[in-house]
């Protein structure tokens, strides 16, 4: 929308030039009319060529030389809503644009400032509040997966162990106890197996003492098997993420995820992490039913507490959406450099 405006601001400005050109010409006929009938007409006309097509040489370098500098802001505004905020723009000769372009630099300055600022307080506040209010459901968590492997796993256990022992028992009917050990042990393992899998889920995976990509090549794979996916990892970290900012990450994918398994329907998950400069981007697609995004759906609170995940660090959720067409989130997150202490005051 903003691109076909510029452009036609720069027809707009070609406009007035042809204008100006025609009402020139016009003056000229009105006051030397008849130098176009005489003898020296076509040298007469042919300065009025030349004045229209000089109007419009003119006109077309000047509009395009506008729309350049005009394009050069409109891209690098396009770059800050995307979440880059080390965008600048570079001295111009124009006194106009100059001082346009030394604003929108000032401007640029200040909201990174604050964003830089705001990502630090989220930090602190991600480290203050977030392991305490989750310190409480990591202790259950464990508790839970405790309890669960010394009783309904051993309970389990035995019963393999029981129905391994039935061909001495019966051996009154060999064939039919035969078949029930078969049941038995095969019920035993399937049971045994879901168990692990429920006990593996509700063990919390902790990022202290690991940075994130080792925290997922742990958890991610896992996860998936256990859930019937199929999940696809590509990571490009240099180790320029804070703890704060990677823990938050790993509590969004893990929302992600879940999200993918509960409403999803899906086969297939891909998790996709980039580390530049200036940003941190990361991506969760799958091939699952999708959904509209202009109604509520299941999982809407999951959304929701990712987007405000991301907002505490100064970033931005995109949820990419369509029935029979998967679903993909996007996370976006400025990346600074150490805040000094001058910016903290």
């Amino acid at each position: 929308m903003i691109r076909t405006i510029l452009k036609a601001n720069k027809w707009e400005l070609m406009t007035y030039f042809v204008l100006t050109g025609l009402i020139t010409i016009g003056g000229f006929y009105l006051l030397y009319g008849d130098v176009l009938t005489g003898d020296n007409r076509n040298r007469a006309w042919a300065y009025i060529g030349v004045v229209v097509v000089g109007t419009v040489v003119t006109g077309y370098i000047a509009a395009l030389r506008l729309q350049r500098k005009i394009d050069l802001l409109d891209l690098n505004m396009l770059k800050v809503s995307k979440g880059n905020l080390a965008v600048r723009m570079p001295e111009a000769e124009d006194a106009s644009f100059g001082r346009v372009y030394q604003e929108f630099n000032v401007m640029m300055e200040s909201i990174e400032k604050k964003m830089r600022l705001l990502q630090r307080l989220g930090e602190q506040e991600v480290i203050e509040k977030e392991q305490a209010s989750e310190l409480a459901v990591i202790e259950e968590r464990k508790r839970m997966a405790r309890d669960l492997h010394d009783t309904v796993s051993q309970q389990l256990f035995a019963m393999h162990m029981s129905a391994s022992s039935l061909p001495r028992l019966l051996e009154i009917n060999p064939e039919h106890g035969r078949n029930v050990l078969d049941q038995l042990i095969q019920m035993s393992h399937i049971a045994q197996r879901q168990m692990r899998g429920l006990i593996a889920q509700l063990r919390p995976i902790e990022l202290e003492g690991r940075d994130l990509a080792a925290a997922l090549d742990s958890w991610f794979p896992d996860y998936c098997r256990q859930n019937g996916l199929k999940g696809v990892k590509e990571l490009e970290l240099d180790g320029g993420v804070s703890d704060a900012i990677e823990h938050q990450l790993f509590l969004i994918i893990q929302e992600a995820v879940a999200n993918v398994v509960k409403h999803a329907e899906a086969g297939l998950v891909s998790l996709a992490i980039r580390e530049s400069e200036h940003q941190i981007s990361m991506s969760i697609s799958d091939d699952g039913q999708g959904f509209l995004q202009q109604t509520e759906r299941p999982g809407s609170y999951g959304l929701s507490t990712m987007r405000e995940r991301a907002e505490k660090l100064g970033g931005q959720v995109q949820i990419i959406s369509k029935p029979g067409a998967g679903t993909t989130v996007r996370v976006l997150i400025p990346k600074f450099d150490n805040v000094s202490e001058e910016e903290t005051e």
